[in-house]
């Protein structure tokens, strides 16, 4: 009851919330700026840690500040990693010829889910995005090209989006890459058109690998 009367109280009005703390203000501030996680949603988040265990709470905050503090990215593929080479690229089970080309980390939990995939992949950062300031040189496109250079890479799969960012961007790294003696394809269009790649069901998006199509 007293949370809700507090709760009531704090939200009550439009005008600036006066918080009976400002350690509780401060939580509510900083939980706020979660994507999608607005001022309420973070009160009932600071209660919630509120009524928890120190120690408890305490190791939410370290795991959070390892996250920051300890987490790398892989030198190959930009993976988010634990170590130097991630756990993907330094698999000799997996077939280094064929590299799959994906937005961010999210696309490639969402494909590895399927069990389909059994090559790398690169993880350009983000997509081509004029409306954002994003343009090539802001995302791993210089490092993916270094990669081919080895000579060992025999297919690139375009994973990205079926967006105007995503088909952007695939259609600039055609264009750099159409010179490389390589086999060049995309995932076959079972995912909707405008949808994200993460988003995407685990059987769709495998079909759409294993059909991918011949963009050469």
């Amino acid at each position: 009851m007293l949370k809700k009367c507090l709760y009531f109280h704090l939200f009550s009005q439009n005008s600036i919330v006066n918080y009976p703390s400002k350690h509780l203000e401060n939580a509510v501030e900083q939980l706020s700026k979660f994507p999608g996680i607005g001022k309420k949603s973070a009160l009932r988040m600071a209660l919630f840690l509120l009524k928890q265990e120190v120690e408890s709470v305490k190791q939410l905050g370290n795991s959070i500040s390892s996250l920051k503090e300890q987490i790398k990215y892989c030198k190959i593929c930009h993976n988010i990693s634990d170590n130097d080479i991630c756990g993907i690229c330094s698999n000799s089970q997996r077939k280094a010829e064929t590299i799959c080309v994906v937005s961010d980390f999210r696309d490639v939990l969402a494909i590895e889910n399927t069990g389909l995939f059994h090559g790398n992949y690169h993880i350009l950062g983000g997509l081509i995005s004029p409306m954002e300031g994003i343009g090539p040189d802001q995302l791993n496109i210089g490092s993916l090209i270094s990669r081919l250079e080895s000579n060992k890479v025999k297919e690139i799969i375009f994973a990205l989006s079926p967006t105007v960012e995503g088909d952007t961007t695939t259609y600039y790294l055609l264009q750099k890459l159409k010179s490389y003696p390589i086999q060049l394809t995309t995932i076959a269009k079972g995912v909707a058109i405008g949808g994200e790649l993460e988003y995407a069901d685990e059987i769709t998006l495998g079909r759409s690998i294993v059909q991918r199509i011949n963009l050469t």
